[in-house]
């Protein structure tokens, strides 16, 4: 049986997420990011970093819980002598007004130079990755992020200690001329993120086998006795992490297992999480020697069909679920939440003295 799910206009989420943010003494300008990153998350379908979630790391490790987030933050920018890169200390300003500056310089660097980046330091969670390189890909770049989780979650294949983040990798390519949508490759290096697990408490739900540990290591399916993650597909999965781990290194990143946590051990060490941005321009990446005279993106399409074919027709792409969740919240005018997802939103209202949503003032989606 199908969950049901509630419409609620995306002026209305807006103007409260935008209100739980000023509330916090975020700016006006910053609240606007984060209330438009978690509409877009709702709105593809990624209930695992909607507002409630971004508002709950927020409690635990930025402006109210840890310190790991400044509201009015200025971010600096640090010399460098590479024209088509740039690196910036975030001051721990919030994590999506800070990524979605980030990719826009990283598109200006590769309008320029065909490619750009930009590394940031001293940053706070910035959510999901695959909404900012999705945005990028619809303008016509190829894009990719990754960041250092908030905390470090996930034990390593014959470990016993959580001593990596959920990690995620996020890519973006402009491929609507070719199938109607970007393709969009998005993933947390655990079997599941941590939001996840914190939905299926929520609502009621069960983990999947080999997911995740409790408190004693053992293996467990049940979201409320989950303490540790585990990385999916052994080797791989944990070989994904360690890169995001080792890119923020080489930025400047904290200690995994130190991240984030107020008093923790370590005189002189930091605490924050750290960004990567690379935005290609298509056109710099063409050798122009495409087979039967097509052009690149005509290339780009015979590709994808092949793929697609020869009794594949049925395979899902990355990105195609997300697309068809948008499409679903277009027809129904408005963004789409489960009956548990309204009352977490009454008490985030409830918290910056807003009036609580009430199931009854939302229609069913369709």
């Amino acid at each position: 049986m199908s969950e049901t799910f509630y419409v609620v206009p995306e002026d209305q989420h807006n103007a409260l997420v935008a209100a739980a943010y000023r509330a916090r003494g975020f700016t006006g300008a910053e609240a606007a990011d984060g209330a438009r990153l978690c509409a877009e998350a709702t709105r593809h379908g990624i209930r695992t970093h909607n507002a409630i979630k971004a508002l709950h790391l927020d409690d635990l490790f930025g402006s109210r819980g840890a310190g790991g987030c400044v509201p009015r933050a200025k971010i600096e920018k640090v010399k460098t002598r590479f024209r088509g890169s740039q690196v910036w200390n975030a001051n721990r300003k919030l994590g999506q007004s800070t990524a979605y500056a980030a990719m826009e310089a990283a598109i200006r660097l590769a309008d320029r130079y065909g490619i750009g980046m930009v590394s940031v330091d001293n940053a706070f969670h910035y959510l999901w990755g695959g909404g900012y390189v999705m945005d990028a890909a619809r303008r016509g770049y190829i894009a990719y992020t990754n960041c250092t989780a908030a905390i470090a979650e996930v034990v390593p294949p014959g470990g016993r200690y959580p001593t990596l983040g959920t990690n995620p990798h996020s890519w973006g390519f402009p491929t609507t001329p070719a199938v109607g949508f970007p393709i969009v490759v998005d993933w947390a290096t655990s079997v599941v993120a941590m939001g996840r697990v914190q939905q299926l408490a929520r609502e009621g739900g069960q983990l999947p086998p080999g997911a995740a540990v409790d408190e004693n290591g053992a293996p467990t399916t049940d979201p409320r006795a989950a303490k540790s993650l585990l990385p999916f597909g052994a080797h791989k999965g944990y070989g994904l992490s360690l890169i995001d781990e080792l890119v923020a290194a080489f930025i400047g990143g904290s200690l995994p297992t130190i991240r984030n946590r107020a008093g923790a051990d370590g005189a002189g060490e930091k605490h924050t999480c750290c960004f990567y941005f690379q935005v290609w321009h298509p056109e710099a990446m063409s050798a122009g020697a495409f087979a039967a005279g097509r052009d690149q993106a005509a290339n780009v399409k015979a590709v994808l069909a092949d793929i697609r074919g020869h009794g594949n027709e049925g395979c899902i792409l990355p990105g195609q679920i997300e697309a068809q969740a948008a499409a679903r919240s277009v027809r129904n005018g408005g963004l789409l939440f489960s009956a548990a997802e309204i009352e977490a939103f009454a008490e985030i209202a409830r918290g910056c003295r807003k009036r609580p949503w009430k199931l009854a003032d939302f229609k069913e989606a369709a």
